[in-house]
């Protein structure tokens, strides 16, 4: 789109993350549409990558109807992730360093190989290395955690941190698995891994075909989050959030504040 300014959009959404300050919507002020919000977000991204972070995956957001419905958007979308990001499994993260976070059980897969755009979803197990239970914690940088699709897109899909549990060989099927969200001991999402577009294999078909239109290709080694299995729910200050999904096993983090 002609006349956006995506550095400067970049850099309100950048500084809105560092500060932990949340700001108005911007798609509306700005004219901002879905392929100029990729280019924000890219240019936010490479913000990170100036400062010594560097690229490790990718991400999928609103691939389940519970998403869409709790965000008012209603097309999938992928985003970027750092190293910096990531979290060790059951570690702490500092609550004051985010605006509004919320957590969400995923399932993560760790690329062997790179697929290729439009390989089937069949053959994906020679492409993925394991697969893991997982944890994103979103945070958008809009007030109220409010948001039209061009405006989540720019701010990275509200990609904040996340963890992985204990990679595993890919099961036989991973399109109807349990999925549990504790929250210090008590369950407060239940779900199943069917809820990521009938089965996660698809969010990273999805994602290759989505990435590459924008001239990204997943790479060796990188980790790949299919997208939420449930509703988020708010991180609270000193909450011990656990992810169980069938037959994948758990993951964990705390709020140290």
């Amino acid at each position: 789109m002609i006349g956006v300014d995506t550095a400067g959009v970049a850099a309100k959404l950048g500084t809105a993350a560092d500060t932990a300050t949340a700001i108005p919507q911007l798609a509306a002020e700005v004219g901002l549409d879905v392929p100029t919000a990729y280019g924000v977000q890219a240019a936010l991204v490479q913000r990170r990558l100036d400062r010594g972070e560097r690229l490790v995956g990718l991400k999928m957001g609103l691939t389940s109807k519970a998403k869409m419905a709790q965000v008012g958007v209603d097309e999938v979308i992928w985003g970027r992730l750092t190293d910096a990001m990531r979290v060790p499994d059951g570690g702490a993260v500092d609550r004051a360093a985010y605006i509004h976070p919320r957590v969400e059980p995923e399932v993560a897969f760790l690329l062997d190989r790179l697929p290729e755009p439009g390989e089937p979803v069949g053959d994906f197990a020679s492409a993925v290395r394991a697969v893991a239970p997982a944890i994103e914690l979103i945070d958008s940088r809009y007030a109220d955690f409010r948001f039209s699709l061009p405006d989540v897109i720019a701010d990275n899909t509200s990609a904040a941190a996340f963890v992985i549990g204990p990679w595993s060989p890919v099961p036989a099927g991973l399109d109807n698995l349990g999925v549990l969200l504790e929250v210090d001991g008590r369950v407060v999402q239940v779900g199943s891994t069917a809820a990521i577009l009938g089965d996660p294999r698809r969010a990273l078909d999805e994602g290759i075909r989505l990435a590459g239109r924008h001239g990204v290709r997943l790479e060796s080694g990188w980790v790949f989050l299919a997208g939420a299995a449930t509703a988020a729910v708010p991180l609270r200050p000193g909450a011990h959030v656990r992810a169980v999904v069938e037959k994948l096993g758990t993951a964990s983090l705390r709020s140290s504040s």
